[in-house]
Order: structure tokens, then sequence, then C-alpha cells
């Protein structure tokens, strides 16, 4: 189906007939020989994004000039996917691996202790579990990207229908570190290196997002094996014994909820980082590939963080770990570790390990400058590279003044991304296995023609009725369901918001699905 002036101006503009002057190769006669079609499948060929004379063609035409990716949510041809073979499973495996490699991570093992005061070897076993529960639906929807060439929200569609935040965290993260180096640093001034580096990064797309994140991962882990090292050969190490009855339980849960969170908070991106994958790749080997460079890093740093923040107790509190960690947060925890045996290149360390940081943003702000562009037509048109602007813009405003609490920003942050993704992949998997009955059910040519996708009312009734389950079940200081009380000890209770988010989106999806279908027939 080749575009027209018309057709391709009212959607999303990728090709408009310019003058006559033969001079230009986009104008006139010329523009109108070499126009490309779109396909049969609805994919749309990547020459078409600069030819014409509208302003985002001339835009993207320079910024191409760059290796400025220039697709934005429209469906990758199969004869532009070649992230293929084994380097294209590398390369998905070493972005998760890079991206999860990170203070942020280290970050959620300390908070076992420090806010949920659970034990060494339990933390652990939440940490295993509870991050193997979560990369489940990471895995899975990754596995949609090579079979579809549509990114993750773009596939939303065939599920919640035509209308149906973590990047601050790593930011507060890693302005920890750096204030730790050095105090005269303000926060702020950390939370802008980390931002302005990310952005010239995912500025140009998804070829430059994987190959930094390819090798970002080295030196973060170097300075992870150091940290690790150095602690071990200190002694400080202490086995915080377990602890028992429902306030034990209470606390698990709610860790475990924090643990979740984080490790499916890349649900809503999966596919983003396989779309130029061919179909041809197993999807075994997706799954399994994009299961090892997440679940590796998580368990190591999580742990890690456990290990470390387990000599706060020492003394009854009294030591340089506590000192450090109250005095600078993470970064001073792990500058208690550093410092005093390495001097200068502990410092030096740290700030590696707060640049690296870097390769978790990344994939955050590509992805949220893809997902904006689901909202409106008119939104998609506007290039990917302009929303990756205005996402950095925003995410600098809420890092900022969460770095002076960052704890609290980061429980409530996973348990929030924990709740609302939970419900979302409980609906998504249960329309891909019940109603579309695996990947055979999708017409994906359909993506970008509404009359022809669901309605959206079924999916928008079960996540309200997740909203509901997720009310029942959560803990937060400022709120506490009446199931989350009975599981675990006054005031608190036991968070298990997700849990019954998630289940409480797929009874109402599979009651209300069919009746969509009936009255509807999409």
């Amino acid at each position: 189906m080749a575009y027209t002036s018309y057709d391709v101006e009212k959607n999303q503009g990728y090709v408009q007939s310019g003058g006559s002057d033969s001079s230009n190769p986009y104008n006139g006669e010329n523009e109108k020989r070499h126009a490309p079609s779109q396909e049969a499948d609805g994919a749309v060929p990547g020459e078409a994004f600069v030819i014409g004379d509208s302003w985002r063609a001339k835009l993207l035409r320079k910024a191409t000039t760059f290796g400025v990716e220039a697709r934005g949510i429209e469906r990758v041809p199969e004869d532009e996917r070649t992230d293929s073979g084994f380097r294209g499973l590398l390369n998905v495996a070493t972005m998760w691996f890079s991206a999860n490699m990170v203070i942020s991570s280290f970050a959620l093992g300390i908070l076992a202790q420090s806010l949920f005061y659970i034990g060494v070897a339990d933390a652990m076993l939440v940490i295993l579990f509870f991050n193997i529960i979560g990369l489940m639906p990471v895995c899975y929807f990754s596995t949609f990207g090579p079979t579809f060439g549509l990114r993750q929200m773009v596939l939303s569609r065939f599920w919640f229908g035509w209308w149906g935040v973590k990047s601050s965290v790593n930011s507060i993260a890693a302005a920890q570190l750096i204030h730790a180096v050095n105090t005269d640093v303000p926060g702020f001034v950390g939370v802008l290196i980390v931002a302005f580096c990310t952005l010239l990064i995912t500025l140009f797309g998804y070829k430059i997002v994987h190959a930094y994140e390819f090798w970002s991962w080295v030196p973060a882990l170097i300075v992870f094996i150091i940290i690790l090292g150095t602690f071990a050969h200190s002694g400080d190490f202490r086995d915080i014994a377990w602890g028992t009855g429902t306030s034990e339980m209470g606390g698990v849960l709610s860790f475990g909820s924090v643990i979740f969170g984080f490790a499916i908070g890349w649900a809503s991106y999966a596919a983003d980082y396989t779309v130029y994958q061919p179909s041809t790749q197993p999807r075994y080997k997706v799954f399994g590939w994009t299961f090892l460079g997440l679940i590796l890093p998580l368990l190591f740093t999580q742990m890690l963080g456990v290990a470390v923040m387990s000599a706060t107790t020492i003394n009854g509190g009294d030591n340089i770990y506590m000192d450090g960690y109250l005095a600078s947060g993470n970064g001073g925890l792990l500058g208690a570790v550093l410092f005093p045996p390495l001097g200068t290149f502990g410092k030096f360390c740290l700030v590696i390990l707060a640049l690296t940081t870097i390769a978790n943003n990344c994939p955050n702000i590509y992805s949220v400058s893809l997902t904006v562009q689901v909202f409106a037509r008119w939104i998609q048109a506007v290039p990917r590279f302009l929303w990756v602007i205005v996402a950095t813009g925003c995410y600098i405003a809420i890092a900022i003044p969460g770095y002076s609490h960052f704890e609290t920003v980061l429980g409530n942050f996973m348990n929030f991304i924990g709740y609302w993704l939970a419900i979302y992949s409980s609906i998504g998997l249960t329309d891909h296995f019940v109603f579309k009955r695996g990947f055979s059910g999708y017409r994906p040519e359909l993506y970008d023609v509404p009359e022809q996708l669901p309605p959206g009312i079924a999916a928008v009734f079960a996540f309200c009725c997740g909203v509901a389950g997720m009310v029942c079940g959560m803990s937060q200081t400022w709120f506490v369901g009446p199931i989350a009380l009975h599981a675990g000890d006054a005031p608190y209770g036991g968070d298990v918001g997700w849990q019954l988010g998630a289940a409480f989106a797929c009874v109402g999806y599979l009651i209300s699905r069919p009746l969509e279908l009936k009255f509807f027939g999409r």
C-alpha cells in the first residue's frame, strides 16, 4: 500500500509532496518516485521518516546525519531487523546486565535491614525468589519484540485498546555517591551529571543504547568486586539472625514487594530492546538470555547490599558504617567500606560506580520517549529524540527534591511500580494465553488501526479491579489495607498489594472480556 501525500500527512506526516525543484532529492517528482511503501504487515521502512518537506522530515534528516534513530513506535520491517544471531542475544543480555549492575540495585538490599528489620539469610532468600517471580513477565514480553517488531506499549494496544518512573531513583542514588566523595558537592549536581550523560546516549536511540550497555557493565562489576573483596577482608560481616512469627512474615512480604517492584519494573519496556531482532530468533533463547542478563546482577548487587548493611549493627550501631550511612546514605556506607583501606582509590571507585548508573537510566529514558508517542497521533508526529529531552527535564525535576529522602522515595516508588505492573502484566498475559491463545492470535498489522483494536473496556474494568485488590493489600506509611493488616504485625502488617492486584485484575478480565467480545466483536 503506497503512501499518498494526503494519507501520509494525515497519518504522521512521513511523506509530504514538495515543490518541483529537481535539485532537491526530497522534492517534487523525485520524491514521488522514491516515496517508500508501507508494507502489508503495517511495517514502516526506515527511509519513510526522512522524505518530504515537513518540519518533521527536515528535522529527522538533519538528526540522522549524526546517527540519531529516526524511528519511533512504528513497526520495524523484517529486512531492517539486523540485530540477529548470537550477537543479538548477547546485546539484550548485556543491556540488562549493565542496567542492573548499578548502585540503585545495591540500595534495595540495604532496605532489608534498615526499613524491614529482617535478617541476612531470610533477606537473601526473599531476593532470590521475588526477583525470579518479577522477572518472568519481563523475559516473556521480551519475546514479543522479535515476533512482531513492535514496542512494548504498542503491544499493549492489543490488550487495552487504543485508548486504553524509575529514572529518578537511579539519579538520586548516583547523586549520593558523588556527595559521599566530596561533601561540598550538592546532591543536585550529581543528579544533573547523570541526567545529561544519559541524555547524550539516549538521543541517538536503539543502536547506541545497546552499544553503550554492551560494555558499561565492565567497570561496574569491577568496582562491586572490589567492594566485595574489601568488605570480606575486613571481617565486619554480621549474620543477623532470622526473625519469627507475624513480624517476620510482614517484613518478608513488604521487602519482597520492593524487590518484586524493581524486577518487574522493566516489563513495560521489555519488547523495546528486541524489536530489531528477526522473527526467526528462537523465543526460548530470547527469554533465556534476557533472564540471565537480569537475574545475575540483581542477585549479586542486592545480596551484597544485605551483607554490607549488616556491619551497621556492630557495637549496637556505634561504628563507621552506621556513621557513614547516616551522613551520606548509600554513598556513605560504601565510603566506610572503601575509604579506610583504599583511600583516594576508594573515592575513585565510587565515582565510577556513580557514573555507571547511567546504564540504568538509559533504558528508562529511551523507553519513556517511546511510551509518550502511544498517547496520540500528534505526539507520535513529534520525533522521538525530542521526547528524550522532555523526559530528562521531568525526571530531573523529580529527582532533585527526592535526594534528601532517598529511602522513602525508593521504597514507595518500587512498591507502586510493582503494583501497577503486576496488574498490567496480569491483564496482558491473561489475554495472551486465554483469549488470543498465544502468538498466533495477533494481527500485528492492525497496531495503528483504532477501530480494529479492542475497545479497552474490559481491560479498564480489570485494571480497576486490580486497583481495588492493591488497596486491600498495600502497606504504606500513609495507608494500610485491611488484608495487609493480617499479613504481619500492626501497625503496618505486610504488603500483599501486588499479589492481590494481579489476582483481582485477572478475575476481572476473565469476567469482562467475553462480554466485550460478544457486544463489540473485537
